[in-house]
């Protein structure tokens, strides 16, 4: 039968959890654990109160009986809002930890495996754009000059059949972006593409295709084609990490100030991460949710570039309006919110971000790494990324 002792802890332990807490008694390795309770309060009123209850040992002596699991039981009737880092920590312990990571947005991966009659499908996300790094796959495979794109919609569909049809011919390459937009020509995108022929198509034409998740959207062309998602990254480290994975030592060496380029880069990178990671707050974060991406990034990385090379000393003025109000800014509607963004960007954007182990957060755990020289590579940010915590403390959001 259920244990049907009254709560112990009334002041810091609800009913619902209290609850949960006998009805997981009832199993044999939780044997008295609803009775723990009265004998053992301060103690788990300690382990609730942690800041990192999944981390923290179980009190009352189950701490060595209990394996990670049936811990994990205990902290889902205590602590629900720690389970995504407990689930996380028990993958990573009993699969490994690239099971608990994505990988990163490969391209050319995808082009290898693809062919002259088989689609490749971007399966697009709210807040993530593939045409920048459309452009730059075809500027690194010398088609830049040999591709067209078109944004489907209402009377595209001739036009885009008509740039298909020549593209076979040429052995070039199309995009046809937004295929959820319109929906009634899909049949006809269908038919074209069963009808390609491996001996008639030029060996060097491709069909890309960009949809999102959409019930319209061919089921054969799906089966038969190379599909791709480049979801936006979760989590700080995720999207440090998917930033300078993008980068190389040419990239960082691009202007003549390398050494306050890179650091005023990975300034703003972390502004960056920052920014897009604090919705998940909610209204604390910000009052309206925004959709912040990459392109932000990269116009802001492009002006930071330009504005380096264009003055002696770094215009963080300038950099800050620019960064803040115009490219990221442009997007934010609320006037406190527009004034929270100003104020996290010159937290990252001044002369201290020049200076090598410059806190970013009060906890230190992240900084500006330690760049000695100008020869420092895209592969020491890399490797100062990936010691990064997976899941951030509220701290660094402020």
């Amino acid at each position: 039968t259920p244990y049907d002792g009254t709560n112990p802890c009334p002041v810091w332990l609800k009913k619902r959890s209290w609850q949960e807490l006998c009805a997981l008694n009832n199993l044999e390795q939780y044997d008295k654990l609803a009775e723990n309770f009265g004998k053992y309060g301060k103690e788990w009123c300690d382990y609730f109160e942690n800041d990192q209850t999944h981390k923290a040992s179980v009190p009352s002596g189950l701490n060595d009986k209990l394996n990670q699991f049936e811990k994990m039981c205990i902290l889902r009737c205590l602590r629900p809002d720690k389970m995504t880092d407990a689930i996380q920590d028990y993958v990573s312990a009993e699969l490994g930890q690239r099971f608990i990571e994505p990988p990163p947005f490969d391209l050319p991966l995808s082009y290898k495996t693809s062919s002259c009659v088989t689609p490749l499908i971007f399966v697009l996300s709210i807040g993530v754009d593939p045409m920048r790094d459309f452009l730059s796959f075809c500027d690194d495979q010398n088609m830049i000059k040999k591709q067209t794109a078109i944004s489907l919609g209402q009377g595209q569909g001739p036009k885009a059949a008509q740039m298909i049809e020549l593209a076979v011919e040429r052995g070039e390459w199309v995009l046809l972006q937004n295929c959820h937009l319109c929906v009634s020509w899909m049949p006809e995108l269908e038919r074209i593409c069963e009808e390609f022929d491996l001996d008639k198509v030029h060996k060097d034409f491709r069909l890309w295709l960009s949809s999102m998740p959409s019930v319209a959207f061919p089921v054969s062309i799906l089966q038969n084609g190379v599909k791709m998602t480049n979801e936006p990254p979760k989590g700080l480290r995720a999207n440090l990490k998917t930033t300078f994975y993008k980068q190389d030592d040419e990239k960082l060496h691009s202007t003549n100030k390398p050494h306050k380029y890179k650091r005023l880069f990975f300034a703003l990178a972390f502004f960056h991460a920052v920014v897009i990671e604090r919705k998940k707050y909610g209204a604390l974060g910000w009052n309206i949710p925004y959709s912040f991406n990459e392109t932000d990034l990269a116009i802001s990385e492009t002006q930071l570039q330009l504005y380096l090379d264009m003055y002696e000393e770094v215009p963080y003025s300038v950099l800050n309006l620019l960064t803040s109000l115009v490219n990221y800014g442009g997007r934010v509607t609320d006037d406190k919110d527009l004034r929270t963004i100003d104020i996290i960007l010159k937290a990252y954007y001044n002369k201290d971000s020049l200076i090598s182990g410059t806190k970013l957060s009060s906890s230190g755990i992240y900084y500006i790494p330690n760049i000695m020289n100008e020869q420092s590579s895209h592969v020491d940010f890399q490797n100062y990324i990936l010691q990064l915590p997976i899941v951030p403390d509220p701290e660094v959001f402020g």
